[in-house]
């Protein structure tokens, strides 16, 4: 019953292990020691045999089975293991058949009763095989690639790295261990050289890590020392599938001075933009405003904050069409379709005159830009096309004007050729139209013009004239007389444009003007040298009855001709008084004629002027007192001395004291005031008087206005004050009058200190 059992169960297991040989994916061949093989029919039919082997030899079957090297080298590797015990693997095509087999062979167990035997298990690697080529050939592809990639890296003329999973550096490429000043990759690696400082917030690693956790490639701008000198580079990080990070960095340096250059050109083209007369607008490539300056502002009546929304091109055009700045047109849509077709424009700048409403004249220039925006510059041309008109105006009004002038004018060119003429000019010398109509030069004109001179030789002054105005740039002339007894004046002006302007001016009857009243200038100087020859005998002829008149008026004051009456003795006073006047009168007199206007001879000594001013104060204080004024003398010591004539300057205080007494009512007050500085003495004269009219103060110093003539109490004008002028003006010094209608008067003189 246990045997039955026992017998039971082995049979079981035998059948479970067949069933599981049959389904494993190798076959197994026993090899025993005398060559005889034990195999399934299924690993037959992998051999491509018909019909199971019995001897190793036999699995060679010439077309069919292993091949015959195949099969050497499999009886090889079993005699091998029989005798050593080794296990072998090996790789066979069996022919017949498209499998290829595995075959690994190990000395077969000692259960398996087959003494120096070896049992072989035998794999289907067909599929196995064709993968692992295909793997190879992918392997192969790959491992060219990276060494392509490799060389890439390595020759690549920028710093790259790769990182491992835990951020340290792995590999580093040449132009990185030049950019850190390394020995080679593998000195930067081991001692993990960064290339840009720093480790904290926005340094490498941080971007490195951001990149790892993130699984997106990170890029920063960094600054870093490449050779000694500071570089701005933009750092990328990219992870890597294998959890690495690879990286490179592209100097920017020159890039960032490029757009730091850039952009302060801009910003410097945009101020001096801002700065025009002219309106600029600049258009981005998609048509919207990026810049506008204050005129196009201000011209267009456009507010910063609707520009500041970047308008596109038709609604700018529009916006200036509601302001009415844009030209009439009938097809607006069309016009303004026109204008976008600037944007695209092959022919360079395109320029155009917009008339506007309100006379507003605009020279507008589109220029498109590479980048495919606009410029636009809007100058207001109204001022020039108004001056225009004006000057067109003008120069019509210039030619009739110069063709109608009484002068007769000629304009010559720097090379001398007449350019231009008046009528006037033509007819003047009977020139033709036609040889004027040839340009001549001037000396072709002068020896034509030769003829209608008194003196022919004298056409020359013409010629030289017209040089001296265009060639030498100075002004000059001169008198010509015709044949015909006409005389001319001839000018040469030298014009603003290079050319010279020749005029000539008929002067005859101003000649004779001149002759006649030359004839009568010489006729009325010689009455006046007669004149004054009369005045001055005259003068002496009654200094002799004066004398004698004054010597019995003295006489009969003594009491010569006995004791006289009150009455008489005020006759006499009265006789006496006006002798001297006259006698002043005749003395000033003598001094007008005997200088004549010339500067009198003064006898230059040491003056002191206190003196001379208490002496004229002296002579007029009786004169004073008779009229009851109040004559006061402030002689102050710094009136000092100065060089003069002593007489001469003692006149000129009486002169202006006698002027003041006469011109002062009874009962007014007179000063004399006198002081001085290291410069200059001063002399005052002042009164409460009746004052001078304006016109008397004009005519106060003229030797020739009416003496003892009053108007309306207006104070007579003698012969005084004229030569108390005449007398400070011989001393270098000056006399100033100031005077109004019941204000009094206040005369000023001052000597300077020789």
């Amino acid at each position: 019953m246990r045997a039955q059992r026992e017998a039971l169960a082995t049979l079981t297991t035998n059948a479970r292990l067949e069933a599981l040989l049959a389904a494993a994916p190798a076959l197994a061949m026993v090899v025993r020691a005398d060559g005889r093989l034990e195999l399934p029919d299924r690993l037959a039919d992998w051999l491509g045999l018909s019909s199971s082997p019995r001897y190793l030899a036999d699995l060679a079957g010439g077309k069919v089975g292993l091949t015959a090297d195949d099969a050497a080298a499999l009886a090889s590797d079993v005699a091998a293991a029989q005798k050593a015990g080794r296990t072998f693997k090996r790789t066979v095509r069996a022919q017949g058949s498209s499998r290829t087999l595995m075959i690994q062979g190990v000395r077969a167990p000692r259960d398996l009763q087959a003494p120096g035997g070896v049992v072989l298990w035998v794999f289907d690697a067909t599929e196995s095989q064709a993968e692992i080529g295909r793997l190879s050939e992918e392997g192969a592809g790959a491992r060219a690639a990276f060494d392509a990639l490799t060389g890439l890296i390595e020759a690549a003329p920028l710093p790259m790295w790769y990182r491992g999973a835990d951020l340290r550096l792995a590999m580093v490429n040449s132009a990185y261990v030049e950019a850190v000043e390394g020995a080679d990759a593998e000195d930067v690696v081991r001692r993990g050289v960064e290339l840009v400082e720093g480790s904290g917030v926005g340094g490498p690693l941080a971007s490195a890590v951001l990149a790892r956790d993130t699984d997106m490639p990170q890029m920063q701008a960094m600054p870093a020392t490449i050779r000694g000198a500071r570089r701005m580079l933009r750092v990328y990080d990219v992870p890597l599938p294998t959890g690495g990070v690879a990286g490179f960095a592209v100097d920017i340096e020159e890039l960032e001075q490029a757009r730091s250059g850039i952009k302060r050109f801009g910003d410097a083209q945009r101020a001096m933009l801002d700065r025009l007369s002219a309106g600029v607008v600049q258009f981005a490539a998609d048509r919207t405003l990026i810049f506008c300056n204050q005129p196009f502002r201000r011209l267009f009546a456009m507010r910063s904050e609707w520009l500041s929304d970047r308008p596109e091109f038709d609604r700018v055009l529009e916006r200036m069409r509601e302001a009415n700045r844009l030209p009439e047109v009938r097809d607006f849509p069309g016009w303004k379709a026109e204008r976008r077709d600037w944007f695209v424009a092959t022919s360079g700048a395109i320029e155009e005159n917009w008339h506007l409403p309100g006379g507003v004249h605009l020279r507008v220039v589109a220029q498109p830009l590479p980048d495919g925006g606009l410029l636009l510059i809007f100058e207001d041309r109204t001022e020039q096309v108004q001056l225009a008109s004006a000057r067109d105006t003008l120069l019509r009004v210039r030619t009739a004007t110069f063709d109608n002038l009484y002068e007769a004018l000629g304009v010559f060119a720097a090379d001398g050729r007449l350019q231009i003429w008046n009528n006037k000019f033509r007819a003047l010398w009977g020139f033709d139209e036609e040889f004027l109509s040839t340009h001549p030069r001037v000396d072709v004109l002068a020896e034509a013009a030769a003829a209608k001179l008194a003196n022919p030789a004298r056409a020359q002054l013409i010629a030289d004239l017209v040089r001296a105005a265009t060639v030498e740039r100075q002004q000059r002339g001169g008198r010509v007389g015709f044949a015909d007894g006409r005389h001319f004046e001839f000018a040469a002006v030298p014009l603003p444009d290079g050319n010279g302007l020749f005029t000539m001016l008929d002067i005859s009857d101003s000649r004779q003007i001149e002759r006649a009243l030359r004839d009568r200038n010489e006729a009325l100087e010689a009455a006046d040298r007669v004149k004054t020859a009369f005045v001055a005998n005259m003068s002496y002829e009654l200094r002799t009855p004066l004398t004698s008149i004054s010597g019995f008026a003295e006489m009969l004051s003594e009491g010569y001709a006995g004791k006289l009456t009150k009455a008489a003795d005020s006759y006499v006073d009265a006789i006496m008084e006006s002798v001297e006047r006259l006698g002043l009168l005749v003395d000033e007199v003598l001094d007008l004629t005997q200088n004549d206007g010339k500067t009198p001879a003064l006898e230059m000594l040491e003056v002191d002027l206190e003196q001379a001013a208490r002496a004229a104060a002296d002579v007029i204080a009786p004169i004073a007192r008779r009229k009851k004024l109040d004559f006061a003398v402030e002689v102050l010591p710094s009136i000092g001395s100065t060089k003069g004539d002593a007489k001469r300057l003692r006149q000129v205080i009486e002169h202006l004291l006698r002027h003041a007494v006469h011109g002062t009512p009874e009962g007014g007050r007179i000063l004399l005031h006198a002081d001085g500085t290291a410069a200059a003495a001063r002399i005052i004269v002042s009164d409460d008087g009746t004052g001078m009219s304006k016109d008397a103060v004009k005519r106060a110093f003229d030797r020739f206005a009416q003496p003892g003539v009053t108007r309306g109490g207006e104070r007579a004008l003698g012969l005084g004050l004229p030569l108390a002028k005449q007398f400070v003006e011989a001393h270098d010094g000056t006399i100033v009058l100031v005077s109004e209608p019941g204000q009094g008067t206040f005369v000023t003189v001052e000597l300077p200190r020789r």
